[in-house]
């Protein structure tokens, strides 16, 4: 099963990359709805679309605007944006007001739920993340692998409370929004940096960790460090708009 990194940016997109967005085609599912979002309209391969959002940041929500485009002409007969109940109602109440989106919203919520099933087969499960206004994890669990998506949190390395949440999973992907010695900004927004997501990645026995949500103002093809988070986890890669993975 391929997962496609279609945005790997934070807060807003640059010349290299839109905000965040991953999608598994064969499952119908979608990672967070950032700018990367309207890339689904090329690998849309069933008739229904889970999208689930860690939170209501415009950098992870913005994509749900151009779903009508995304969409067009595709047989695609259901669009359910799973999340926190709140943040749920806030994009419905603003992104979606008739002043701003005049049309009604190509989707329907649904607050998410422990232990949901998808048709693709995985058991989702979720979990509470440490970022201003609120965040959450998810992990996806199939009968022969798994994934975690851990986004917009200020790890605490192997003393992180997700921890057990992500434990053992073949693919972590992880939010690495600053290289080492910027964890003044780390902690001021509520993101991580290289060295604690490497040391989080071991204690908790993942198998891989991709790096992804960096910041948009390193545009260089290593904005975090990677031989930095290789001395700690030596199965890290670097996400890039465009990448697939084997899960």
């Amino acid at each position: 099963m391929k997962l496609l990194f279609l945005g790997t940016a934070g807060y807003h997109p640059n010349e290299q990359r839109q905000t965040t967005c991953l999608m598994l085609p064969e499952a119908g599912i979608v990672l967070d709805a950032g700018t990367g979002l309207f890339r689904i309209r090329d690998h849309l391969q069933t008739s229904t679309l889970d999208i689930f959002l860690s939170h209501a940041h415009l950098d992870h929500t913005f994509g749900l605007t151009v779903l009508l485009d995304a969409l067009y002409e595709k047989d695609v007969q259901r669009v359910t944006v799973h999340g926190d109940r709140a943040k749920l109602a806030a994009i419905e109440r603003h992104l979606f007001a008739p002043e701003i989106f005049p049309v009604a919203a190509p989707f329907v919520s649904r607050p998410i739920e422990q232990g949901l099933r998808l048709a693709s087969g995985a058991r989702v499960t979720h979990f509470p993340l440490d970022h201003p206004g609120g965040s959450i994890g998810y992990r996806f669990d199939w009968s022969d692998r798994s994934l975690a998506f851990v986004t917009d949190t200020t790890s605490a390395g192997d003393a992180s409370p997700y921890l057990p949440h992500i434990r053992g999973v073949d693919l972590l992907v992880h939010e690495c929004n600053f290289r080492d010695g910027q964890e003044p900004w780390a902690e001021k927004t509520g993101h991580s940096s290289t060295t604690p997501v490497a040391r989080a990645a071991a204690a908790a026995s993942v198998k891989r960790l991709v790096l992804m949500h960096f910041n948009p103002l390193e545009t260089s093809d290593d904005p975090v460090g990677l031989a930095t988070a290789r001395a700690i986890f030596p199965a890290t890669e670097l996400a890039y708009d465009g990448m697939a993975v084997e899960i």
